[in-house]
C-alpha cells in the first residue's frame, strides 16, 4: 500500500555545529532504583564511622584523590606497588557504598549519610571520579555510578546538596555529555548523565546548551549500546520536567522538529521505534499541547506518520498510530492536510480495517473507530478554484 502526496517542499537547509570541545570524561552503568532510607541507628564497621564522623574525614577524600592517581598507567611506579593502590581505592569505594547502601549485616545511618553526602561534594570528589573513572575496572566503576546515583537523591536539612553542586558546576555536564564519544565508558556516562538529570537546573542547562544537537548525532550512532543508551538519555531530558521541556519546544521547535523527524525516518528500526514512542508521550502530555497543535498542523509531519504506519514492525506500526490520530482529530486542520487525507481515504480505511493486533485493547479499537469516522466525514476543498466538491481530487 501507498499513499498519495502532493510534491514534496524543499526543506531548508541545517548546518550542524560542532560538539563541544570538552575533556572526554566518564560515568557508571546504568541508574539503580529508589534510594533506601536511611535509619536511625546502624552497625557500620568502625573503620566506615571514622571515615565520616571524625576530623580526618576531608583528609580520607584527600586520599581518594590520591589513590586515584595511580589508575593511569606510569613506567615510573612498580606494577606491584600500583596495583596495592587500585585495591585500597577500590576498598575505600566500597565502603562508601556500604555506608549510603548499608550491607547483609546493617542499615544505612542517616547521620553518616548525611556527612558523606556533604564531604563528598564540598571536596569535588564527583568531578575526579568522573575524570578517572575510565581507568577503573567495571566493577570498580559500577561501585562508583551506585555512590553517585545514590548521593543525587539525599537531603541534608530539607535540601538536595547534589543540585546546588550541580547548579555551581555545570562544566562537569560538558565533560559527561562527550563521554558517549568514548565506546569503553559510553554507558557508563549516560547512567550518570540520567541521575543528574534528575535535577531541574541540569536538565535545563543541557536543554539550552549546544549539547541536544549532539543527542541526534548519538542516536544515529552504529553502536547499538551508544545509540540505546543517548536515547534514554534524550528521553530523560525532554519528559521528567514538563515546564522547562515545554518552553524549550515552544522555543526551538522548528530546528528541533526538523533534525527530530530525521530519527523518525531513520533505516535503524531501533531508532524509529525509541524516536516515535516518545515523540507520543511528548504531543500527548498536557504541558505541551501548544506543541502539539503545531506538529499536527504540518503535511509533512502527517506524510512521515503516514508511511511509519506502514512500516513492517507492528510495534513501531502501534505507536504511529497514536500520533497519526492527532491529525485528523484537530478540529483546525489545514486544508492541504485534509486533502490528502481525502486523496487516501479508500486505503486508510481499508488499512484500518485490518489494523489489528492479537491482545484486544478496547481503547485501541475505540481511538481506531473514531480516526476512521473523522476520515469519512472529510470533505476536500479544490486547491484549484477554492470551492468544496464532493470528490477524491487533490484539484480541478
Amino acid at each position: 500500500m501507498s499513499f498519495q502526496f502532493p510534491p514534496p517542499r524543499t526543506a531548508p537547509s541545517s548546518t550542524k555545529p560542532l560538539p563541544c570541545q570538552t575533556p572526554s570524561l566518564h560515568q557508571s552503568p546504568t541508574s539503580i532504583g529508589a534510594l533506601t532510607p536511611c535509619a536511625t541507628t546502624s552497625h557500620l564497621p568502625s573503620c566506615l564511622l571514622s571515615l565520616l564522623l571524625n576530623s580526618r574525614c576531608q583528609s580520607r577524600f584527600c586520599k581518594i584523590h590520591h589513590l586515584l592517581t595511580y589508575t593511569f598507567p606510569n613506567s615510573d611506579v612498580k606494577d606491584n606497588k600500583r596495583q596495592e593502590k587500585v585495591r585500597e581505592l577500590t576498598r575505600l569505594i566500597h565502603e562508601m557504598k556500604i555506608v549510603l547502601y548499608g550491607d547483609d549485616m546493617s542499615e544505612p545511618a542517616t547521620e553518616p549519610c548525611a556527612k558523606l553526602t556533604q564531604e563528598f561534594f564540598k571536596e569535588d570528589i564527583l568531578r575526579l571520579l568522573i575524570f578517572y573513572l575510565p581507568n577503573l575496572d567495571p566493577g570498580v566503576r559500577q561501585d562508583v555510578t551506585h555512590v553517585v546515583a545514590n548521593l543525587q537523591r539525599q537531603r541534608v536539612n530539607g535540601r538536595y546538596v547534589a543540585a546546588e553542586y550541580l547548579e555551581n558546576n555545570t562544566d562537569l555536564l560538558d565533560m559527561l555529555i562527550p563521554g558517549y564519544d568514548d565506546p569503553e565508558a559510553a554507558i557508563s556516562f549516560g547512567a550518570i548523565l540520567r541521575d543528574c538529570i534528575r535535577h531541574q537546573v541540569v536538565a535545563k542547562y543541557i536543554l539550552e546548551s549546544d549539547h541536544m544537537k549532539t543527542f541526534f548525532d548519538y542516536q544515529h550512532d552504529p553502536n547499538f549500546d551508544i545509540a540505546s543508551d543517548a536515547a534514554a538519555t534524550f528521553k530523560e531530558l525532554l519528559t521528567r520536567h514538563k515546564s522547562t521541556v515545554a518552553e524549550y519546544l515552544n522555543k526551538n521547535y522548528d530546528w528541533f522538529f526538523m533534525e527530530y523527524n530525521k530519527l523518525l525516518e531513520s533505516h535503524n528500526y531501533i531508532t524509529r521505534r525509541n524516536a516515535v514512542k516518545l515523540l507520543g508521550a511528548m504531543l500527548l502530555d498536557r504541558s505541551n499541547t501548544a506543541v502539539m497543535v503545531r506538529y499536527v498542523s504540518s503535511l509533512d509531519n502527517m506524510r512521515i506518520l503516514m508511511n511509519l504506519l506502514r512500516d513492517s514492525n507492528k510495534q513501531i506500526q502501534l505507536q504511529a498510530f497514536h500520533v497519526f490520530k492527532l491529525f485528523p482529530a484537530n478540529q483546525n486542520k489545514p486544508q492541504d492536510i485534509v486533502n490528502v487525507l481525502v486523496a487516501n481515504r479508500s486505503k486508510l480505511l481499508r488499512f484500518f480495517k485490518d489494523f489489528t493486533f492479537d491482545k484486544v485493547d478496547e481503547q485501541f479499537e475505540a481511538d481506531k473507530a473514531q480516526v476512521m469516522k473523522e476520515i469519512e466525514s472529510l470533505v476536500p476543498k479544490c486547491l484549484t478554484c477554492s470551492s468544496f466538491k464532493n470528490c477524491e481530487g487533490l484539484s480541478c
